[in-house]
């Protein structure tokens, strides 16, 4: 089974402080202390673990997938994951591995469906308009970085229509310079071969995912969302490179 070590940390308890003639100083709220908890101590619902749990063993027995690099995801704070975008299934694969819940875009028409629609926002979806600049779509990614969660994006903006890794959006990086979090580049490799945008449904093939190192646009003003993206995308294609001539890639 996929399973990855959590980072423990703890805060120490701050206590209220008195001013002569000023009374007792005001506790921050209970939602703004639930966010500080959230975004130090992420927590995964059991309905969430429980499907996590299960696409965990249809990736290594049906795909036989492999995840390297884990450790790159920090496990606590806002973070972005920057993917590209080989099938339907990449939500779910960029996303396995992690001992955290993580929020991502999709698109507004698979939303339609009452039953569908409640499944995938209880996995953390939120809609956006294809083709547009959503603003509601921006306004709660940012709302969800800046609470301390791990939020996906796919900056292709569509799936790959021959398995190749596409021109990059650089919007997300202004994303990640507004909430100053990390952006850690994902490879998703294999998904295409096993369902790609002319199939109907997914057959066995071998998937890999792998974790690049993180970049920090926010600490390099010197970089241009253009050169951060490019850099991003670079660290993708040398996964790409790498795991493609893996040997226990091609059986």
């Amino acid at each position: 089974m996929l399973t990855t070590r959590t980072a423990e940390t703890s805060a120490a308890p701050r206590r209220a402080t008195t001013r002569p003639g000023t009374g007792p100083s005001v506790p921050p709220t209970e939602s703004v202390a639930r966010m500080k908890a959230e975004s130090r101590h992420p927590t995964m619902r059991w309905g969430y673990r429980v499907c996590r749990w299960m696409a965990q063993i249809l990736y290594v027995f049906f795909f036989r997938g492999r995840v390297f690099g884990t450790r790159h995801v920090p496990r606590h704070g806002g973070v972005l994951l920057v993917s590209n975008h080989q099938s339907f299934l990449d939500p779910i694969l960029a996303t396995l591995a992690l001992p955290r819940e993580c929020g991502y875009m999709a698109r507004d028409t698979l939303f339609r469906r009452p039953a569908f629609r409640r499944l995938i926002e209880f996995l953390n979806a939120f809609p956006v308009k294809r083709g547009t600049a959503d603003m509601g779509a921006i306004r709660e990614t940012l709302r969800r970085l800046k609470r301390g969660k791990l939020v996906l994006t796919f900056p292709e903006a569509t799936r790959t229509q021959d398995g190749s890794i596409g021109p990059m959006r650089a919007g997300v990086i202004l994303l990640a310079r507004k909430t100053r979090v990390p952006v850690v580049p994902t490879l998703i490799l294999g998904a295409f071969e096993s369902w790609p945008r002319t199939a109907k449904w997914p057959v066995p093939r071998p998937i890999r995912v792998a974790y690049g190192q993180p970049l920090y646009p926010h600490q390099h003003p010197e970089w241009s969302d253009e050169q951060c993206v490019k850099r991003v995308r670079d660290q993708i294609l040398a996964l790409q490179k790498r795991f493609q001539a893996h040997p226990r890639f091609l059986r």
